[in-house]
């Protein structure tokens, strides 16, 4: 997919078809394990009173349970709930044969996150006839591969508005946005019910006088402009007009690795110190796959008080090997520890440790020295990534990466849908993110 800059593009009768997978976490666990079918699940990263729900199912939504809550919290609004640790690789692997499916009608699928997907159809008008039958085909053929998922499919002439329909019918729902309807489903909504309108620009569009979203969409420019302070007030105006502004796929301009540490890693320096490991080789994975090394690194420690450290490291030379991140990090740990006079800032305190990688640079255009032996380091990096691909993940691994067993359970933020774009032949690279973990066997 080329890379298209926020340009406003304007196409009279586009159509433009948004898929959101309902509670797609939980769903996927109900699927796999039929006596979990119409209970309230909520799906952890870890098994803990403690733990935070990353997804709620249908059931335990309409209990009250929301994305975020602590288990505890969660039963005390739904003592019922049923809690299920994360299986990623499972959810990869429904989202590639849920995507494969969205290809039979359209080339042009863009998937926005694991459980979101747009497809353009506007080249497909004189193919189609009805849009709506289109996408309740769409629903019948996923129904047919997996018959307890089900998604909301909103279609507009441009991609915001087609994303907010699939936020007006929930679950299974199908709505279409036209210039005949659109301002009796703004009229039944509040600013905030807007994709990407939260409380601050809520306040600032209630500052200058608009209240609604139907008010948003018949003010002017100029006052969104003010509103937003620039161009952001345009890029409004156009989306409540069915001009496109959100159809282009970004390149990476940051990756990020982070955990929330479990109490036995909390209490062994060695368990986080490997945990540091870890997400620096997840990331080193990444970038491999992606063919771009870094020369900015930020490290964050949040601690449970409220306090955190960072540190961000500008480098003279490019990285992508996990371990040499690793040592950069402890270099600027010990730094802080020493002007600072403490032991470690690695202490049972922690409760959150993120690594994250950004300005990046293409691999074509690294420049080695003479007798520089970094390029033979890159290269054996880059064939075991290949060889994991082939065969699977456990085949070849690093000795910094079995330190401690398991300590970086898999998590869904680590395996973008970006790193599993399919290529040209159509066939989804990154294989072995759709293994399950295995245990390492020391």
């Amino acid at each position: 997919m080329a890379v298209n800059s926020n340009s406003i593009s304007v196409k009279h009768n586009s159509i433009v078809m948004y898929v959101d997978m309902n509670s797609y976490f939980a769903s996927c666990e109900q699927q796999r394990h039929p006596h979990l079918r119409n209970k309230p699940v909520g799906v952890l990263t870890y098994d803990s009173p403690n733990a935070s729900v990353i997804a709620a199912s249908i059931e335990a939504k309409r209990m009250g349970v929301k994305t975020g809550m602590r288990l505890y919290d969660c039963k005390l609004v739904c003592p019922d709930i049923i809690p299920v640790t994360t299986h990623p690789a499972r959810y990869r692997q429904i989202h590639v044969e849920i995507m494969a499916i969205l290809r039979t009608y359209c080339d042009d699928v863009i998937a926005k996150s694991i459980d979101e997907a747009l497809m353009n159809f506007t080249s497909y008008r004189l193919v189609y006839n009805d849009f709506t039958e289109i996408a309740r085909k769409i629903k019948a053929d996923i129904t047919a591969k997996y018959d307890y998922l089900k998604c909301s499919i909103g279609i507009a002439p441009n991609a915001f508005l087609a994303k907010l329909a699939t936020e007006l019918q929930k679950p299974d729902g199908l709505i279409e946005i036209t210039p005949d309807n659109i301002d009796g489903h703004l009229a039944k909504l509040k600013l905030t019910d807007l994709p990407g309108i939260a409380s601050a620009n809520e306040r600032r569009l209630q500052m200058i006088g608009i209240k609604s979203p139907l008010e948003m969409r018949h003010s002017s420019e100029a006052l969104l402009r003010k509103a937003f302070g620039g161009i952001v007030g345009n890029y409004w105006h156009k989306r409540l007009h069915f001009m496109e502004v959100d159809i282009y796929s970004n390149p990476f301009k940051t990756m990020s690795a982070a955990r929330t540490l479990s109490k036995p890693i909390r209490e062994s320096k060695q368990a986080m110190d490997s945990m540091l490991i870890a997400l620096c080789m997840r990331l080193e994975q990444r970038m491999v796959k992606n063919k771009v090394f870094c020369k900015e690194i930020h490290c964050t420690i949040r601690y449970f008080d409220g306090n955190r450290w960072e540190a961000k490291i500008k480098l003279a030379d490019p990285v992508q090997d996990g371990m040499h991140m690793r040592r950069y990090i402890l270099e600027k740990m010990t730094d802080h520890e020493r002007s600072h006079q403490i032991t470690t800032l690695l202490t049972d305190k922690v409760q959150n440790l993120g690594v994250t990688v950004l300005s990046f640079v293409d691999e074509k255009l690294l420049q080695y020295g003479l007798f520089d032996n970094q390029m033979k380091q890159d290269v054996v990096r880059k064939v075991m990534y290949e060889m994991k691909d082939k065969y699977r993940k456990n085949i070849v691994r690093k000795g910094s990466e079995i330190l401690v067993p398991g300590i970086l359970k898999d998590a869904i933020g680590f395996g973008s849908v970006k790193d599993m774009s399919p290529d040209s032949d159509g066939a989804v690279v990154n294989k072995f993110m759709l293994e399950e973990d295995d245990d390492y066997e020391m």
